[in-house]
């Protein structure tokens, strides 16, 4: 797993830097991503996710592949085919600039939850989410790991199955299916709940 994260952080750090947005002209051209994720990007629908706060980089990553079909998001191609390189920098610069709101861990779950987040499961070999996501959940923004601090649980949860099952299929070599592959239900219910805990 170590030769995966150090692979995947050296291939992300060899990637070109994404087009700088402008937040304010990203403004409105979010107008129409409020009604889904909130007019600053906190989203209220626990199935749609917070991008409020999040890294451009990985906003300007998900939109793309998105448009381009390499992340199926139904829902989402309506809004993205329309897209330029520009309005998706501006979009990414604008949500990226937004506060991040947070939520709450459900209490019986926190312990479960923090042990996966902060310690992984050696005995699967599921490491720490603090070693891409950082111990605030707040990512890493030079190499593109995404925020997950606050996140619904609800979203966390679909995603990590979304994984689990390859039905997700855009992160960088396999990381993420690799690792939801190796954890259990009740763990990655856990950790969602522990993530939107965060602050």
């Amino acid at each position: 797993m170590k030769k995966v994260l150090i692979s995947l952080i050296i291939s992300v750090g060899l990637m070109s830097a994404a087009q700088a947005g402008d937040a304010v002209a990203g403004k409105s051209k979010a107008a129409t991503c409020g009604a889904c994720h909130g007019a600053d990007g906190n989203s209220l629908a626990p199935n749609f996710p917070k991008i409020a706060g999040q890294g451009e980089r990985y906003l300007v990553k998900q939109i793309t592949e998105i448009k381009n079909g390499d992340r199926q998001v139904p829902e989402m191609m309506g809004f993205v085919l329309g897209l330029s390189e520009t309005d998706i920098a501006d979009i990414a610069a604008y949500y990226s600039s937004q506060p991040a709101g947070g939520g709450a861990a459900d209490p019986a779950l926190v312990e479960a939850g923090k042990r996966i987040f902060l310690g992984g499961n050696e005995a699967t070999g599921v490491p720490a989410c603090i070693a891409c996501h950082s111990a605030d959940g707040k990512g890493m923004e030079a190499a593109g790991f995404p925020r997950i601090a606050g996140q619904h649980a609800a979203y966390t949860e679909k995603q990590l199955k979304d994984f689990y099952s390859a039905k997700r299929t855009n992160d960088a070599s396999n990381v993420m299916r690799d690792i939801a592959s190796r954890m259990h239900m009740d763990e990655i219910k856990a950790v969602s709940s522990y993530i939107q805990g965060l602050k």
